[in-house]
């Protein structure tokens, strides 16, 4: 009876920490209309920013993709235009991009630049104009 307890006290412990891990876009908001050059500022909670390479539990780096789909947890974001890697463990940067209409989706990865899936990316619309 009293592993049981134990293990389940452990997995709402667990659960939570996870519940609680979460990517933004600091800038620019959901829906802005912007010039280009403009500064696209991200932000991470409950892991740390590490560089590509470094598989520390509970880490990694971010990407930008561009007018392209979230990538699947475990798969590795490709690199290519529409994949933007910041394996330096940058935490912004400044995009250029022709006028038109944008899906910005943050996905965060590990050391690997293997996808934390779902629950560890960000989608926002902007305008260039």
């Amino acid at each position: 009876m009293m592993k049981s307890v134990l293990a389940a006290g452990l997995l709402a412990i667990s659960a939570a920490a996870f519940a609680q891990q979460s990517v933004s876009f600091v800038e620019p908001a959901n829906g802005a209309t912007v010039s280009s050059p403009f500064k696209v500022k991200f932000a991470v909670a409950g892991m740390d920013v590490k560089p590509a390479g470094d598989m520390t539990a509970n880490t990694g780096h971010h990407h930008l993709l561009i007018n392209a789909a979230p990538i699947k947890a475990g798969e590795v974001i490709p690199m290519d235009d529409k994949h933007i890697h910041f394996g330096k463990g940058q935490t912004e940067t400044e995009l250029t991009l022709p006028p038109g209409n944008y899906t910005l989706t943050m996905q965060f990865a590990n050391g690997l630049h293997q996808a934390y899936g779902p629950g560890m990316n960000k989608e926002i619309k902007v305008t260039v104009k």
